[in-house]
Formats: C-alpha cells, structure tokens, sequence
C-alpha cells in the first residue's frame, strides 16, 4: 500500500515543504567525510582480523594523515557494527617437575627497558591441530615487544623449542652487552643443554627464572600468548599441523612484528617505536 506525501506529512507532523527541502537538499560535509572514514574503518578492522578497537584504529588513522578524535572513531565503530573480538581467559602450563638447578629472579616484574637487548623473555606454548598438538616457543625482547625467535616443534624436548628459538634469535643479532634472559622453571630452561648454551657466552647472558607459582613474573610472554590464541588461533580450526604453522608464521612475521599496534608502545608498531627511539637518540 503507497501513501500519498500529505497523508504521510500529516501522520509525521512534517510540513510538505520541510519534506521537499529535505529530498532536495545535498549530503552534508560531514556524513560525507563520515562514510569516507568508514571505508578505511572498515579496511583498518578487517585488517586487524577484527582485533582492534578505536584506539588503535584512531592511531592507524593517524598514521594515514587523518587526525581524528578516538571518540569520533568509537561512534563511528559503532554505527558500523564494529566490535573488537573480545579476550577471554587463557592459562599457560609450563613443567616445573625437575632436579635441575634454578636460576634467580633478576627481572622481578621489571618490564621496562633502555635498550634493545637488554632483556629477553621466554615461554612455551600448545597449539591444537585435528593431528594432535604442537608446541610454540617465544623470545621476546622487553625493549620494543619483538618476537626476536621462535620454533614450532611436535615435542617439548629442548633441542627442539628454546634452543631453535635462541638459534633463531641469535642468528642475526650480535650480543654485545650483557643480556638477561628470563623463563619460567620450565625443564628445557632449567636443562644442562640450554644453561650451558647460556654460560658459553662467558658471563654476558644471565639467566633469570620466575618464583615458583607466580605467573606476573613472565606476564609479558604470557600476554603474547594471550594475543595468539584470542586474536588468532581460537578463530581456527586447524585440520593439519603443516596448516598450523603456516598460519602462526604468518601472524608472528608478517602481522604481529611488523604491522600490530602495540599498547605497551603507545599504540605504535614496532617499526614506528623504534623510530621514535632513534630519532630521540640523536635529539639528545
């Protein structure tokens, strides 16, 4: 059933003329800029893998020569049924079932650092495949929250998780400086195979492990773990564990290292931050 335009002004208690203006009339500057916006919004939040909400985006706008409000980008968000997939509880295992010797806390939660290399973080991880489980080990440097080696293996022995990871990282950074590395009491940390490794470098890495039972003394690597699997993993279902690995080498190398912004960092990415540092440097 149509109705005529008196009848329908009539019912909304709108004026035919007010109607007619409002047909002819352009769209405003502003719902234009808007619905531009919204395009790279749109694109920004895809990108994320629907992982980031407005601050993020307001600081990728940024990066794209929009300066933007984050309340505006949040409005914006909203209108557009965009919503940051939301974290849920995750709980990292580590065995800690051995004789070997522990190492002290030099960290003691201290998580800010001066310079790269000063400190690297360590932990290991599972990953569910329809082919059974595989295992993740992290370096993290604390200065920029870069994952400087990694190993994907299909057993926890030691060869096979930290020390490809230290190969990994060491392969193309040159330790000049003394470096604290930090684990939890994980067997492959505690073994003679790695802590041997550590003393080859004649007092320039010192070893670091958590108090027994406190999970805020490795929160960083744990955290990293946390972004894995709630912005990735969770939201696949890996048939193959070949699909697995090509899929986190994907998200490690491609996204997080190199395009994730990063809260820690002022919401910068890594290669924005480092900038920064340099830039500063020479200020000085």
């Amino acid at each position: 059933m149509r109705f005529s335009v008196e009848m329908m002004c009539k019912v909304l208690k709108v004026s035919k003329s007010a109607y007619y203006h409002w047909l002819d009339s352009s769209p405003s500057k502003l719902w234009l800029e808007n619905q531009k916006i919204s395009e790279f919004i749109r694109s920004i939040f895809k990108e994320s893998s629907q992982t980031y909400g407005s601050p993020r985006i307001t600081m990728e706008l940024e990066a794209l020569g929009y300066k933007i409000s984050k309340p505006r980008v949040a409005r914006i968000m909203k209108a557009n049924y965009l919503f940051a997939i939301q974290k849920r509880k995750f709980k990292a295992t580590t065995n800690s079932n051995h004789n070997y010797p522990i190492a002290p806390n030099l960290l003691n939660q201290n998580f800010k650092v001066g310079r790269p290399n000063q400190v690297w973080v360590s932990d290991i991880t599972y990953i569910r495949t329809k082919q059974g489980w595989i295992y993740l080990t992290v370096i993290i440097d604390l200065f920029n929250r870069k994952v400087v080696g990694w190993a994907l293996s299909e057993d926890l022995t030691t060869n096979n998780t930290i020390i490809k990871a230290w190969q990994m990282a060491t392969k193309n950074i040159v330790l000049t400086q003394p470096l604290i590395f930090h684990s939890d009491r994980g067997i492959q940390y505690a073994s003679y195979t790695f802590t041997n490794l550590l003393e080859s470098y004649n007092g320039l890495v010192k070893q670091s492990m958590s108090r027994k039972g406190n999970c805020w003394d490795n929160a960083v690597a744990e955290s990293f773990f946390k972004s894995l699997k709630v912005e990735w993993v969770y939201r696949h279902d890996y048939s193959l564990k070949s699909q697995a690995e090509l899929s986190i080498f994907g998200w490690i190398e491609t996204w997080y290292n190199k395009k994730r912004r990063h809260s820690f960092l002022g919401n910068k990415t890594i290669k924005e931050f480092e900038l920064d540092m340099y830039n500063t440097k020479l200020a000085a």
